[in-house]
C-alpha cells in the first residue's frame, strides 16, 4: 500500500483501512487549514487503487470498514469510484461502511442516481466541513462554496441514503463575529440535519492565511470562556430531529457527547456549569490539533 503523507482522517475513522483513492485536496484553499498545503491535488491510477486493495485484501481480510483518501475523495466522478467501491465489496467480506472527506461542490455535481448508486455500492457516510454558517465568515475563510450550497449537498446526500457528518469550527468568526457566528452556525446546521455533529475548536497553524492573520492582529482570537458562550449559543440554536453531538476533539476545551434532541438540556447544563466554574476547562498543555 502507497501513502504520500502527510495522511489525515477523521477520530471515528481509528479502526478504519484508509484506501488513498487522490492525493491532496481538490479545493485545498481554505484560509485555516494546513492539512494538504504540502500536496498537490491528484487522481491516484485506478489500477493503482486496484493492486492495493488486492494488497489489502490478503493483509487484513476481515476488514469492516474503509475510508478513502484524500481530502476530497468525492471529487472523482461516480463512474470512478463505482469499479473502487465495486472491488472493495468483492474484496472484503465483512465490508460494513466507506467514507469519504467530502466537499459541497462534489456532492452536487452528481445526480440523485449517481449518489444513489454509491451508497448500494457502500458509500454510506461522508464527513463535510461547514466551518460557519456565518455567510461572511464563510466568505474570508475561502471555503469554496456558499452556506447554501453547502446545505444542498448534505440535504441530498442524505436523500440518497449516504449519512453526513458536519464539522464545525468554534472561535471561526474571531472574536470580531463570534456571536454572529455561533448563531448562525447552529441555525445552518438546523437546515442540514445532518446524522453527526461535531465541534472542534480553531487552532491557526504556521503555514495558514489564518496564522499570518491571527500573527498580523487582524484576526483576533476568542479566549477559552468565549469559546464555551459559542458553543451554548450553537447548540441553544441547533434544532435537529436526530443526531449525534460531539465536542470531544482535542482542541476542545470541554468535551461533550449526547444525542439530539433528546439531551439538548443536559448538554447546555454541562456548558452552563463550565461557565459558571463548576466543571474545569482542558489546560491547553493537553489540547491538540
Amino acid at each position: 500500500m502507497r501513502y504520500r503523507e502527510p495522511v489525515f482522517r477523521p477520530p471515528s475513522e481509528a479502526n478504519s483501512y484508509l484506501l488513498p483513492v487522490t492525493d491532496g485536496c481538490s479545493h485545498n484553499e481554505c484560509t485555516y487549514c494546513a492539512m494538504y498545503i504540502t500536496k498537490k491535488f491528484s487522481v491516484r491510477p485506478l489500477d493503482d487503487v486496484l493492486q492495493d486493495i488486492e494488497q489489502a485484501a490478503h493483509l487484513m481480510p476481515e476488514t469492516r470498514r474503509v475510508f478513502l483518501l484524500d481530502g476530497d475523495a468525492m471529487t472523482l466522478s461516480a463512474a470512478k469510484l463505482v469499479p473502487i467501491l465495486e472491488a472493495l465489496r468483492r474484496s472484503f467480506p465483512e465490508l460494513q461502511r466507506v467514507s469519504s472527506y467530502a466537499n459541497a461542490i462534489s456532492v452536487n455535481n452528481k445526480s440523485h442516481e449517481d449518489l444513489v448508486r454509491l451508497r448500494e455500492l457502500g458509500l454510506t457516510l461522508g464527513y463535510i466541513g461547514l466551518e460557519s454558517g456565518d455567510e461572511i465568515v464563510n466568505d474570508r475563510i475561502v471555503k469554496g462554496a456558499t452556506i447554501d450550497e453547502q446545505v444542498e449537498a448534505v440535504q441530498r446526500a442524505q436523500a440518497a441514503g449516504i449519512k453526513m457528518s458536519v464539522m464545525v469550527l468554534l472561535g471561526m468568526g474571531g472574536r470580531a463575529r463570534s456571536r454572529e457566528h455561533a448563531i448562525a452556525t447552529g441555525e445552518v446546521l438546523s437546515r442540514m440535519d445532518p446524522r453527526y455533529v461535531s465541534c472542534l475548536c480553531v487552532t491557526p497553524v504556521p503555514g495558514t492565511p489564518l496564522f499570518d492573520q491571527v500573527e498580523d492582529g487582524s484576526f483576533e482570537m476568542v479566549s477559552p470562556e468565549e469559546t464555551l458562550e459559542e458553543l451554548r449559543l450553537l447548540v441553544e440554536h441547533l434544532e435537529v430531529s436526530g443526531a449525534v453531538f460531539r465536542s470531544n476533539h482535542a482542541s476542545n476545551y470541554l468535551p461533550l457527547g449526547g444525542r439530539l434532541p433528546v439531551d439538548k438540556a443536559k448538554l447546555l447544563a454541562a456548558i452552563a456549569a463550565a461557565q459558571a466554574g463548576d466543571i474545569p476547562l482542558k489546560p491547553e498543555s493537553l489540547r491538540g490539533l
